[in-house]
Formats: structure tokens, sequence, C-alpha cells
């Protein structure tokens, strides 16, 4: 069905790049702390909708170009590892700020509003599709069937994204107190900046 290598690499991988404060880790602690956690959770599930569309929808459309233009693969693994590396030396440069404003008052938002705004947060950021392109092909293997392997990275994702996100809500002010101090989420980033780069180098080697 899988890999299991490529799995075991992939899973401590993507749980990191979770946990580190980002628009939904953010949004789902501000929320925790306004409207509660139970109300949060559908700002969870439109999230994780809207991630598992990026994930689907980025290996779906890098596995159709590599099935027509297979000899792009090496160029695409090099690209993919550059950009790791990019995101890995930007998180290392972060200034470690975290934000956790709101401009509209949290406990008029409707459980639709709340849905909505973790469906869309998750599909219009750039970065997000970015990575996905980047970081989920190459721990795919071409030798096995696509759809159950596809089925279970997606899994993993999403469930470390519910984790993560339960976490920061449930965490609310504690783990506000904590992150708004710029040498904790600096030291956050700075971990999760020097996974991407071994992941990168583990890329551009293999």
């Amino acid at each position: 069905m899988i890999d299991i290598t490529l799995l075991s690499l992939f899973i401590p991988t993507f749980f990191i790049v979770s946990l580190t404060p980002g628009m939904c880790m953010t949004l789902a602690m501000s929320l925790g702390i306004t409207i509660g956690v139970r109300r949060t959770f559908w700002m969870m599930y439109g999230e994780l909708l809207g991630v598992a569309t990026v994930a689907v929808t980025s290996v779906l459309g890098v596995a159709t170009i590599m099935t027509k233009f297979p000899q792009l693969f090496q160029a695409f693994k090099m690209l993919g590892a550059l950009y790791l590396v990019y995101v890995g030396l930007n998180m290392w440069r972060a200034k470690g700020k975290l934000s956790t404003s709101s401009d509209q008052e949290p406990k008029t938002i409707k459980k639709r509003s709340l849905f909505q705004q973790g469906f869309f947060t998750a599909i219009a950021n750039p970065k997000g599709w970015a990575f996905m392109i980047s970081l989920l092909p190459p721990f795919i293997s071409q030798t096995l069937p696509l759809a159950p392997q596809l089925g279970i990275l997606v899994a993993v994702i999403l469930t470390s994204e519910f984790i993560c996100m339960t976490i920061y809500a449930t965490g609310g002010k504690t783990i506000g107190k904590v992150l708004t101090q710029r040498n904790n989420v600096q030291l956050l980033n700075k971990i999760s900046g020097s996974l991407m780069i071994l992941v990168a180098i583990w890329l551009a080697s293999s």
C-alpha cells in the first residue's frame, strides 16, 4: 500500500510542521480563547476540508505531469528541495511574532461562517499550495498504486492538523503566553526550519 520508510519519515516531518505557529494554528488559538473549543471545532472542520482539497489536488496535478513527462521528475525533485531549503531558511530568520488579533467580534460568528473561515484560510494560502506541491510527491513511491498512498498521507496530514489545532485551541491563554515570548517562537521556527532543510537534503540526494 505504501512505503513504510517514506511514511516513517513523513509522519514526524508533517507533525512538526503542523505544530509550528501559522495562520490556522493561531486562528484556532484565538478562537479557542474567545468563543471556546467546542465552537472552534467548526472552523477546524473547514480547515481540514481545505487542507485535504489542497493536498489531493496538488498530488494529482503533479502525478499527471510526472506521468506525461517522466523526464521532469528529477528536475521537479530539485525544485522541491530548493523550495524546502527556502522555507527552512525563512523559518530560521523569522522574527518570532505571533498575532492573535481579530477584526470581528468572535461571539457573533455563526457555525457556517466559522466553517467557511477555516476552509478559505486553508485553500487561499499560496504558501500552503507551494508547500504541498513540494513536500508530498517525494513521499509517494512510483512503484506502488497512487490512491492508497495518497489516502494514507492525507489521513496523516488531517490527523496532525486536527491534533495540533486542538492543542492550540484548548491551550488558549497558556499557549498564547508561552508563544508570544519571542525566543520560544523563534526556537520552534528553527526546529521546523532545520527539519525542512534536512528533508530537502534527503530529497535531493535520493
